[in-house]
């Protein structure tokens, strides 16, 4: 019954993938904490050398104190005239004038300017604190004081020596910075810092000071001409004025700023035409006036006139009396007639007031119509006269213009001029003392804990550095796994170290760790052939010392433990071993045989303890690789495996000699030793590739002397070789 849906096999081939890569990030953290295990000594050695160091550094430092002066720098304006306080907002564009600012703190004519202030050039003691060196002839002493001819060379040493235990901290999003001084004196590092901060802002106020003074002279000069130019403009105006006759009224001030003179002849035109139109007006009225006169209605001047209503009331009067009289007498009546003749008397009366009522509207307006005429004649002749001054004013007005420019620029630069000065006396301080330096009461370095920190981290840091190119630098093989990665190998097994035991004896405690990892190289050299473990095969190393003859040794003593005949033929001629394990001689062995001996089993001795039979190297011959050569070693391997299940040869070492290839050419194949930490992997695959050159079959390599309990080679090859044994000895 299939328990995975088909959307779980569908997403598995991705699974595996993530699993994979998984695997492979995890595989690199083991690598990298198997690279620092393995180096575990140099990088705590690395750490030691350093913290030991910086134990040595801190104690051996002079105590250095840090005075500390905060100091505030606004943001001026452009304008030296603006000096009423008006403050901007800090942007981005101010970086730059802060920027300037920082560096015109830690400028060499600052500290040069500090140095004298203080007197420091010509202080002998000065030098002495900072370490200065007195090899320069500037720094000879004479009678306990220096030469006057190398101030120069102090002073520059001096600033530079200021300058070089200064530091500038602007705090962040602000306008305040610290200038901090260290120095070995606690009262002479608050002095410097203070003194610093005094002179900065001197300098400043004096760097505005030269910019006002250089703007003044240079306005001065500029006054100086525009004055002469106006001077010049004035002299051509007046004798062009002069010399055609033009007489202007005083000027008068224009909306546009400029000046426009108003000539006689254009005010007395206007005058005259303002005249004329009165008179017009007059004449106009005066003729009305005549004209009602002579109508039927003219009487009205008349009526308006006092005499001539006054003598008409009186008429009338009479003219009452007169009638109311006649009402009872007779016209001849004496008092009638008397009436009538005093009425006759008002209407001649009333007719002359009328008469020269009548003749004063003629002369009036004839008056009128001469003086029109006159105004008229007058201004006819004011225009032609004013035309030809407007053509002589061209020229005049020219001249004019150019007057009204320069006294404007002459006037514009004589109050900049004044402005200046009055920004120049004001003297604005942008840069101000927060926070004087105090005498420092504990010293700012060294710092044992953040020294013993530095050294700590430094001693990491340095041996993980060392352990990497120490790894890097190492090719030998260390972990089971490099086998398959840098050399191609199968990897048949793994063999631990043995501490204070022999091969052999360990071999005969069937428990031992030894065994153990053996009999899982023979479990791994049974799957290397159809017919299970190879009946002949040879061990073999790169160079000796490696482990080849204790696994040979090993590889038939289990398999012989399997109720097998195996036999151990030592085929190193040259440095002969396997006679060692059996504690006989090498009188008796391989090199007979080659030689031409026919006999084996003399040449056979036996290994009661281990189950084994084995063979010598026999006595040593000259040239061991001219009996290999020959057919009595296939001839040799072919009669011992007619007594024998497997024939286990111990080869010698493939590097340097042919004995190794001749033996790998004639086995099926080659079990290939290589030693843990002990060998390099260029080595090791130079003798493989002599080996594949011989045509030889490499079965797989065992890795010896592997130090099994190392943490970092990681899970697994420390679980094999004591599982279980430690719950029976607990259980019995």
């Amino acid at each position: 019954m299939n328990l995975l849906s088909p959307n779980m096999r569908t997403d598995a081939p991705s699974a595996v993938r993530e699993m994979a890569v998984v695997e492979e990030r995890s595989s690199v953290v083991r690598d990298y904490l198997r690279i620092l295990q393995r180096w575990r000594f140099v990088i705590l050695g690395s750490v030691a050398a350093c913290v030991v160091l910086g134990l040595i550094f801190t104690m051996l430092m002079t105590p250095q104190y840090t005075a500390t002066t905060t100091i505030e720098i606004a943001r001026e304006s452009n304008s030296v005239t603006r000096f009423e306080g008006v403050e901007r907002d800090t942007s981005l564009a101010d970086q730059e004038f802060y920027q300037t600012q920082y560096g015109l703190l830690q400028s060499r004519s600052l500290s040069e300017r500090v140095a004298q202030q203080l007197r420091l050039v010509d202080d002998p003691t000065f030098f002495k604190r900072f370490g200065v060196s007195d090899s320069d002839p500037a720094f000879a002493l004479v009678n306990g004081r220096y030469a006057a001819a190398g101030r120069a060379t102090r002073l520059r040493v001096a600033g530079e020596t200021l300058l070089d235990h200064l530091s500038i901290s602007p705090t962040r999003l602000s306008r305040l910075v610290d200038v901090r001084f260290t120095s070995p004196n606690a009262a002479f590092s608050a002095k410097v810092a203070n003194v610093w901060a005094e002179n900065f802002i001197q300098t400043n106020l004096e760097r505005k000071v030269q910019a006002t003074s250089y703007g003044r002279n240079l306005l001065q000069r500029q006054l100086t001409e525009a004055k002469e130019r106006l001077d010049q403009s004035q002299r051509q105006l007046v004798g062009y004025a002069s010399a055609q006759q033009i007489i202007n009224l005083p000027a008068q001030p224009t909306a546009s700023g400029g000046t426009s003179e108003r000539s006689i002849v254009a005010d007395e035109l206007a005058a005259l035409n303002s005249a004329l139109a009165q008179a017009t007006a007059d004449r106009i009225q005066a003729a009305a006036r005549a004209q009602q006169t002579g109508a039927a209605g003219g009487s009205a001047e008349a009526l308006r006139n006092g005499a001539i209503n006054s003598l008409r009331q009186k008429r009338a009067e009479l003219a009452a009396q007169y009638q109311q009289l006649l009402s009872q007498f007779e016209p001849q009546y004496p008092p009638a007639v008397a009436l009538k003749s005093q009425i006759e008397q008002l209407d001649r009366s009333i007719g002359r007031e009328e008469g020269r009522v009548q003749q004063s509207i003629q002369t009036e307006y004839r008056q009128a119509v001469e003086r029109e005429q006159s105004l008229q004649a007058r201004v006819d002749q004011l225009k032609a006269s004013y035309l030809d001054l407007r053509r002589r004013s061209i020229q005049y007005n020219i001249y004019q213009q150019e007057v009204d420019t320069n006294r404007t620029l002459y006037d514009g630069l004589l109050q900049r001029f004044k402005e200046i000065g009055v920004a120049g006396g004001v003297g604005i301080n942008n840069i101000s003392i927060v926070d004087p330096a105090d005498t420092p009461a504990r010293p700012s370095a060294p710092r044992p804990l953040i020294n013993m920190l530095i050294a700590l981290l430094v001693g990491l840091g340095l041996g993980t550095l060392l352990s990497f190119i120490l790894e890097q630098i190492d090719d030998a093989i260390g972990a089971p796994s490099e086998i398959g990665a840098s050399l191609g190998l199968p990897l048949l097994g793994t063999v631990p170290k043995l501490d204070g035991q022999l091969p052999k004896e360990a071999l005969v405690d069937r428990k031992s760790d030894l065994v153990d990892s053996y009999i899982a190289v023979q479990t791994s050299l049974g799957f290397t052939t159809e017919h299970g473990v190879p009946r002949s095969f040879a061990v073999t190393s790169t160079r000796p010392a490696e482990g080849k003859s204790s696994t040979a040794l090993a590889l038939a003593t289990t398999l012989a433990r399997s109720h097998l005949k195996v036999i151990l033929v030592d085929g190193d001629m040259r440095s002969p071993s396997v006679h060692h394990f059996g504690d006989v001689g090498h009188e008796r062995g391989l090199s007979n045989f080659l030689s031409g001996q026919d006999e084996i089993e003399s040449l056979i001795f036996r290994m009661e303890d281990l189950g084994i039979s084995a063979m010598s190297a026999g006595p040593i011959p000259p040239n061991a690789a001219e009996l290999l050569t020959g057919n009595r070693l296939p001839l040799l391997i072919d009669r011992l495996l007619q007594s024998y299940d497997h024939v286990v040869i111990d080869s010698p070492p493939v590097m340097g000699i042919a004995d190794a290839l001749l033996i790998a050419n004639r086995v099926e194949g080659v079990v290939y030793v290589i030693e843990s930490n002990g060998i390099r992997v260029s080595m090791v695959k130079t003798a493989l590739a002599r080996l594949a050159a011989a045509d030889a079959r490499i079965f797989g390599g065992v890795l010896t002397k592997f130090v099994s309990r190392r943490g970092y080679y990681g899970y697994g090859y420390d679980y094999g070789y004591g599982y279980g044994r430690n719950n029976k000895l607990s259980a019995n």
